[in-house]
């Protein structure tokens, strides 16, 4: 940093820095700070740049905090910048057109600065660090600057919230934009628009960042963080009449996605003989600056796909969940989630609640396309988890779309490929479809919305198929992939809610999504019945039953011979007329056997035997699952009877069951009806015969002869303390993602590096 600096390994040496740093004060009207702002090196573009620059730099920055409680400068280095940005607002005859360079620098230091007294601190070293007073000298600051947090971070949301990105001298009326805009107009070549757009564009990201850097003391602590003086801050005095606009603003950069400026962009125009220190500073900042914010290596150029992307856009959105996760204060609710769950569609005319004096209007159109386009990135997930679950006017909006493939289809990719993402990632999409699968009208619409040809299927081509078949074939696939991979209770529990909450609204089933709803539910019957075998005969070798289990893979009940069938069978008739007699208590013996062949009560039970109460749980909810469609749309889902039909042989096993006999009544009564059906039909029918005879036989089979069970209705909710997942799961993804902002994973104590 200043003039004299062309590379990061020199920054160490540099005479500014050390002055910065050293055991002197420096007055916020010293010259000085005109030649620290005057960068001539490439600033770094991403975390590895920047852990470069940390670490080329920590001898300085820890002099700083060394010395910082008795000179000062740091407070004096947020003082220029305050200063600078004060100016810009409010002088339109400033004669000085360098403000906004040197206050973007300014607050590029300021940044790095923060972020290595907060990893080396608590917030109330912190404050003192920002309430030094020097007892004699035209600098002191003492009690007039006790807040001077509170000031650096309301100037802070201030740039965030009024400096206009686009078209700056067409949207605002501010007379010191509409001067800018005149003074730029004669002196830059590529228009006055791409260099205020620029300038601006870094100026607001550079905010973002920083205000993130302040809330980072979070990292920092196992425990989250229910009192803190900067969340106190900014939930109350000067900064609480931004809250909604700066949510709104936040979400606005989300929902525009705007680029980064193109690296190599110059503002001011080559000169060949000297300009005096005006334009020695002016050029420092011509060869520097412009690659603050663009992606790439020092020395390297960025690829495509990051050039692709919108830093403002990933940066807002951190900080927005940053803030909407900051847990209640003693005294109030967070205020900038009581935005989030209040703001309306431009196009709602009815009038704001007096409760909640954060609410604001935003165009929803726009936000639903971006949160349909953004749907690869975690963030944008948790972002419209958010939204359905906290916000009805947006959930409202979301559910009456004509368009829901739109949103579906990407948060149907993420469990596809639940291989590839974080498990907090794939969590968030479920809990998704399990809100949406809530309502009625969008059990209903789905069935309607028909797709063709789903590349990213790869089990299956799928030519032609309806939204909603094709939501059964991705849940039941996440159900098996975590039953035989991840094994989290919770992930396959509300993948079946999810089904269930669809069941009874199941409409012309695609033949493929009926033979998976079939099929796994068989395997997990035969599974039932081979952990059964296990605990009861421990000691056994059926070597045709074990053969007829070690064949099972992903489709493995495809494979199952008719032998192992029969064998199968007349396991299952002795087991559950064992069982029928005290179901709990039989169970129970067989445990405290299978142990006592391990040799000791406290052997833990093999996973076959830990795994019998939930491979129960998926077979109830299954058939409960099949029930509640047979019962209610049977007459609209030929392809669901043909695949039951085709495995009846397995089901009328189980109708003895304990556990199973009260819902087993409809499914065997469909059975024994159709396949009565079948049978005067005559042999060797075709698949097309055996379709039109379950359609003729769904008209003329009585309704009355079902049983009628509870209707199948869940709804999610959080659990307590939510803030106990979602505050280290956002900042997992602000240390992972975020722009340009490197931590020593050594100093994280929030979470472990591979959670998530």
């Amino acid at each position: 940093m200043g003039a004299n600096s062309s590379s990061i390994s020199e920054l160490p040496e540099n005479e500014y820095l050390q002055k910065l740093s050293g055991s002197e004060p420096i007055s916020e009207n010293d010259p000085f700070w005109n030649q620290l702002l005057s960068f001539s090196f490439t600033t770094p573009t991403n975390s590895a740049d920047l852990k470069l620059l940390e670490e080329a730099t920590i001898s300085v920055c820890k002099s700083l905090v060394e010395k910082n409680p008795r000179t000062g400068n740091l407070g004096s280095l947020i003082k220029v910048f305050l200063s600078r940005t004060k100016e810009l607002k409010i002088s339109a005859e400033c004669q000085n057109h360098l403000f906004i360079w040197q206050a973007h620098n300014a607050l590029f230091i300021i940044c790095c600065l923060l972020k290595v007294f907060i990893s080396r601190m608590s917030e109330e070293e912190l404050q003192l660090h920002f309430t030094y007073e020097e007892k004699a000298g035209p600098s002191s600051y003492g009690a007039e600057c006790e807040d001077l947090i509170e000031e650096l971070l309301c100037c802070l949301i201030q740039l965030i919230v009024e400096i206009p990105l686009l078209y700056p001298c067409q949207h605002t009326d501010s007379n010191w934009w509409k001067w800018l805009c005149s003074w730029y107009r004669g002196r830059y070549s590529g228009g006055v628009t791409s260099a205020l757009g620029d300038i601006t564009y870094s100026i607001s990201l550079e905010a973002v960042t920083t205000l993130i850097v302040f809330l980072s003391c979070q990292l920092f602590h196992k425990e989250i963080l229910r009192e803190s003086i900067i969340h106190r801050y900014l939930m109350h005095g000067r900064c609480l009449p931004y809250t909604s606009r700066l949510v709104k603003t936040l979400l606005y950069n989300f929902i525009r996605q705007e680029r980064s400026p193109p690296p190599g962009a110059h503002v001011f125009q080559q000169q060949t003989d000297g300009g005096g220190l005006l334009y020695g500073i002016a050029s420092g900042v011509a060869t520097g600056l412009w690659t603050v914010f663009t992606l790439g290596g020092v020395g390297s150029k960025a690829s495509a796909q990051l050039e692709q992307c919108s830093p403002l856009a990933s940066q807002s959105l951190l900080l927005l969940l940053v803030l909407a996760n900051l847990t209640d204060a003693p005294d109030t609710p967070n205020p900038y989630r009581q935005a989030i769950m209040s703001f309306k569609n431009t196009q709602d005319n009815t009038a704001f609640s007096s409760s909640n004096p954060h609410a604001f209007q935003i165009n929803f159109n726009s936000l639903y396309t971006a949160l349909c386009e953004q749907q690869k990135s975690d963030q944008a997930t948790l972002l419209l988890y958010m939204l359905l679950h906290q916000n009805s006017n947006v959930r409202t909006y979301v559910l009456a779309r004509t368009d829901i493939e739109n949103l579906v289809l990407p948060i149907l990719e993420i469990l596809y490929h639940v291989e590839e993402r974080n498990s907090h990632h794939v969590y968030m999409a479920l809990i998704i479809l399990l809100i949406l699968t809530e309502d009625d009208g969008f059990n209903r619409s789905i069935h309607e919305v028909v797709l063709k040809n789903i590349t990213w299927y790869a089990e299956r081509v799928l030519t032609e198929i309806s939204l909603g078949s094709l939501l059964i074939l991705v849940v039941i696939r996440t159900i098996q992939y975590n039953m035989t991979r991840t094994r989290d209770k919770y992930l396959h529990t509300n993948c079946l809610a999810a089904l269930a909450n669809m069941s009874a609204q199941f409409r012309s089933l695609h033949q493929y999504a009926a033979q998976r709803i079939i099929s796994y539910t068989c395997r997990h019957l035969r599974r039932y019945v081979y952990v059964l075998d296990k605990l009861y005969f421990p000691h056994s070798h059926c070597s045709t039953l074990q053969h007829c289990f070690s064949t099972l893979s992903d489709n493995g009940e495809e494979l199952l011979s008719l032998t192992c069938s029969h064998i199968l069978r007349s396991y299952a008739s002795s087991l559950f007329s064992l069982l029928s007699k005290k179901h709990n208590k039989v169970l129970e013996q067989a445990t405290q056997s299978l142990r006592g062949s391990l040799g000791s009560n406290d052997s833990p039970l093999p996973d076959y035997a830990q795994d019998l109460n939930v491979i129960e749980e998926v077979i109830r909810m299954m058939l409960e699952i099949i029930n509640s469609c047979l019962t209610n749309s049977l007459h609209h889902n030929p392809n669901l009877v043909y695949a039951l039909l085709y495995k009846r042989d397995l089901f009328e096993q189980f109708r003895t069951h304990p556990s199973f006999q009260d819902i087993m009544q409809n499914i065997d009564l469909v059975i024994s009806f159709f396949s009565s059906r079948l049978e005067q039909a005559g042999a060797e029918l075709s698949v097309e015969r055996v379709l039109e005879i379950i359609k003729q036989g769904a008209v003329a089979l009585p309704k009355d002869r079902l049983r009628k069970f509870p209707e199948l209705k869940f709804k999610y909710v959080e659990e307590e303390q939510p803030e106990e997942f979602f505050i280290p799961y956002v900042w997992s993804l602000v240390y992972s993602s975020a722009v340009a902002l490197y931590w020593n994973p050594r100093d994280i104590q929030l979470f472990t590096m591979d959670s998530g």
